[in-house]
């Protein structure tokens, strides 16, 4: 009886279901909350095991050089070869579905966007001055990466660790979509998408609300990394 109830501004709406319901009768704006805490899990946990790992190869690259720059440099074109979404795919249809699958397929796939900024800002710190004082003043090189260089990249590192939650958000909409994500059972952005893909000539909300909140995420976690790269640049204040 419940079953595609429109949203409460349209004729017909139940006071109890503020987005309507689906097809089985399930309130959308309580599946989109729950949808919400998963979205942000993958998002928060991929993108700092994609960061901490990228901007490391990053840092060695940039600072070290020689073959270490070539190694790293060579595993990164080779790793760019593939397309990014469809190794996801084949990644968590290799390894199985659930959220362990799909966040070390997200960072397996996008650890080299990390590598390559992160290198080419070490490369440019590396020739400052106070990168040179502070080997004339005895530090070694390893303390002088991370105490010195390391400060002058974190926003950087931080703009593209917001970035990255969002483009981690939107690899597991995707995979939840193709139900590859977790278990079908469990309510997810993707996989309300593809619900209400089959139901938007007569339930477009199942399809549409879903849609917004992805799309207002991934546009704030963008907005937040720039403000806070804005916030914590040495050079921008």
């Amino acid at each position: 009886m419940l079953e595609r109830l429109p949203p409460f501004f349209m004729s017909g709406s139940e006071p109890g279901y503020l987005l309507g319901t689906d097809s089985l009768g399930r309130d959308v704006l309580s599946r989109m909350i729950y949808g919400a805490r998963i979205a942000l899990f993958v998002g928060v946990v991929a993108a700092l095991s994609t960061g901490i790992f990228g901007s490391i190869l990053g840092l060695v690259a940039g600072y070290y050089g020689g073959w270490w720059d070539r190694v790293i440099s060579r595993l990164v074109d080779i790793w760019m070869a593939f397309p990014p979404v469809l190794f996801a795919v084949l990644l968590v249809a290799v390894m199985g579905t659930g959220l362990t699958s799909v966040i070390a397929a997200i960072a397996l796939i996008d650890w080299t966007r990390f590598a390559r900024v992160i290198r080419a800002e070490t490369m440019v710190q590396a020739h400052m001055d106070y990168v040179d004082s502070a080997r004339i003043g005895g530090a070694r090189r390893l303390a002088t990466l991370f105490s010195e260089i390391l400060p002058n990249v974190l926003p950087s590192i931080i703009a593209l660790l917001m970035l990255e939650m969002g483009i981690a958000i939107i690899v597991e909409a995707i995979l939840s979509f193709v139900n590859l994500s977790i278990s079908s059972d469990d309510p997810t952005w993707g996989s309300m998408i593809a619900e209400g893909r089959g139901a938007i000539h007569f339930a477009w909300w199942v399809l549409l609300f879903p849609l917004i909140a992805l799309f207002l995420t991934v546009l704030s976690f963008s907005t937040l990394g720039e403000g806070l790269k804005k916030q914590f640049d040495p050079v921008l204040q």
